[in-house]
C-alpha cells in the first residue's frame, strides 16, 4: 500500500522553463535604464543559455550577462539579488499541479517535497506557486545540507513522515538526482519526461503530465 508520495520542484512542479523565460522578460523591463541598449530578445536567450536550465549558479550567469552586455550603472550582484526576490513572482506551475495535489491529499496520501537548491530560494519558489500548504515535509538541500541523489535526504523525508521506502513514491525529471536516487533509497519512482532526456533508465512509471500519477498508483497499489 502506497501512503507518500513526494515530489521534485524544479521541472516538476514547477514548470522552470516557463518561468525563467517569464521572469527574464520582467527582469529586462524592470532594470530597463540599465539593459535597454542590449536587444530584448538577445537578453532573453543568452540568459537561458547561460543558465542551462538550472544548472549553472545564477551568480555565473549575472557576472557573465554583465561582462558580455557592457552593462554600466549595474552591478552583477544587483542582477542576482533582483532574480532571488522577483523570481518568485513569476513562478509557472506545471500543468494540472493544484488539482492533482488536491486529488492526492482527499485520497489520503501524506505529500512531501525534497528539492536541490538554496533554502530561500526554493522556499519563495513553493510560495509563488501557493502549494505549501498541500505538503506534510518540504527539505531543500541548503537547509538539510545533504543533496539528491544521497539517499540519507530521501530517507530523512520518509522519516519525518513516519512511512517506510515500499510504502513511499518519489516523482521528478532528473534521471539522477531524482530517479537513481530515489531507488537507491528503496522507493518506487516515477519519471517526468523533460525535453533534457530522451530516456531514463531505472523507473518504475512515466508520465508526461501530473494528472497521471493517480493512475499510475492505482496500478502501484494492484501490482
Amino acid at each position: 500500500m502506497i501512503e507518500a508520495v513526494l515530489f521534485d520542484l524544479d521541472g516538476t512542479l514547477l514548470d522552470r522553463d516557463a518561468s525563467i523565460k517569464r521572469f527574464i522578460a520582467a527582469q529586462y523591463g524592470r532594470l530597463g535604464n540599465y539593459l535597454s541598449h542590449i536587444p530584448k530578445a538577445d537578453y532573453v536567450s543568452r540568459f537561458i543559455e547561460l543558465d542551462c536550465h538550472g544548472h549553472v549558479w545564477k551568480d555565473k550567469v549575472c557576472q557573465e550577462l554583465v561582462a558580455e552586455f557592457g552593462v554600466r550603472g549595474l552591478g552583477w550582484q544587483a542582477l542576482l539579488q533582483d532574480y532571488e526576490t522577483q523570481f518568485q513572482a513569476h513562478c509557472v506551475p506545471s500543468p494540472f499541479l493544484a488539482e492533482v495535489l488536491s486529488e492526492l491529499k482527499q485520497q489520503g496520501y501524506l505529500l512531501g517535497i525534497v528539492s536541490n537548491g538554496l533554502g530561500t530560494f526554493q522556499t519563495r519558489a513553493i510560495e509563488g506557486l501557493k502549494i505549501q500548504d498541500y505538503f506534510e515535509v518540504i527539505l531543500i538541500s541548503e537547509i538539510e545540507q545533504v543533496r539528491k541523489p544521497q539517499a540519507e535526504i530521501f530517507h530523512r523525508a520518509m522519516k519525518q513522515l513516519g512511512v517506510t521506502s515500499i510504502r513511499s513514491v518519489f516523482v521528478g525529471d532528473h534521471p539522477e538526482a531524482d530517479i537513481m536516487g530515489a531507488k537507491n533509497a528503496g522507493m518506487r519512482a516515477i519519471w517526468k519526461r523533460s525535453l533534457n532526456w530522451e530516456e531514463v533508465k531505472g523507473a518504475d512509471a512515466t508520465i508526461t503530465e501530473l494528472n497521471e500519477i493517480p493512475f499510475v498508483l492505482q496500478q502501484f497499489e494492484s501490482s
